[in-house]
């Protein structure tokens, strides 16, 4: 462990015991082996939030923007496009990354051959507004390379579920023509977000519970998908967003996850609503934010006892 982690996982045992010590509320730490784990998976989430930081204050070369460059990643290619002032194109890409993923063996190999068109003119945000059914028809038209060719393009773990199939009703196609009919009526992602915001006076808060219960209009894009998203876009810094929840009531793993903190019981009758409420005073006190503590707890619950890096 770093030593600036080995400095985080102090603080945060401290805090931890400090809480439980006070409140009685967080039973499924007191046990040390659990609570350590917890703190690997607390430190490790922290991390994954400071590496997109990272990465969107260092320079990017163009080729991580060229999905015909094996160096092509969705993430810079959208800070690329934010240092040019394309915005729609860097909000296109974090979409992009959300719905494909990234897959633990062929990295960002999927996204970068629908996004590139398998080396053709590139799907960007300009082409596929212009006529969303084209990019249907193309898809259809490439079922069978995309399937065939030896190549391995697989969904990442959180989305392994999708398919390209261009005629499923739920497949690849009717998800990028349902957040294209989403933000278009806008006129684009910036005034979408500007339009929003006048709904809700700018707080962060509420802004990202508006855009979170709006984007139910895109397609398979479920709790994780809406939560990925835009704290995406918040920590790229493309819209000044920040849950104010967990949101709880839609999850599996981060709701067993915080059942197991407070009540040490994955299966332990608390409403989604009260964990979520339980979870805002408890990040008062951590102070680490709603994305760190759900997917930690996320993580956790899959392994509570042991350590275990969960990607994707």
């Amino acid at each position: 462990m770093r030593p600036t982690d080995r400095e985080r996982a102090k603080r945060y045992n401290d805090q931890l015991l400090a809480i439980d010590a006070r409140t009685k509320g967080l039973p499924g730490i007191r046990d040390d082996q659990m609570r350590e784990v917890y703190i690997e998976q607390l430190i490790e989430s922290v991390r994954r939030i400071e590496f997109v930081r990272l990465i969107r204050d260092r320079p990017v070369h163009p080729s991580r923007a060229d999905p015909n460059s094996p160096a092509f990643d969705p993430l810079r290619a959208a800070v690329f496009h934010i240092r040019n002032r394309n915005f729609d194109e860097a909000f296109w890409l974090v979409f992009l990354f959300v719905h494909f993923g990234k897959h633990s063996r062929d990295g960002y190999r999927l996204v970068r051959d629908i996004y590139g068109a398998l080396g053709a003119q590139p799907w960007t945000w300009a082409r596929i507004t212009a006529d969303p059914v084209a990019f249907r028809r193309w898809l259809a038209a490439n079922e069978n390379t995309l399937r065939t060719d030896g190549v391995s393009r697989r969904f990442g773990n959180h989305r392994k579920y999708e398919t390209t199939n261009a005629n499923a009703a739920n497949g690849t196609a009717a998800v990028i023509e349902s957040y294209v009919a989403w933000v278009l009526p806008h006129g684009g992602h910036q005034q979408m977000i500007q339009a929003a915001s006048a709904r809700t006076g700018q707080n962060s808060y509420e802004l990202f519970g508006l855009l979170y219960d709006d984007m139910k209009a895109v397609h398979r894009f479920g709790r994780l998908a809406k939560f990925d998203y835009l704290t995406m876009l918040q920590k790229l810094g493309l819209a000044s967003i920040e849950p104010g929840s967990a949101y709880l009531n839609e999850a599996t793993g981060p709701r067993k996850g915080a059942k197991l903190i407070f009540a040490n019981d994955t299966e332990a009758k608390l409403s989604g609503k009260r964990l979520d409420e339980m979870l805002i005073e408890l990040d008062r006190e951590l102070n680490v934010g709603m994305q760190v503590l759900e997917d930690s707890l996320c993580n956790w619950q899959k392994s509570p006892r042991e350590f275990i890096s969960f990607r994707g």
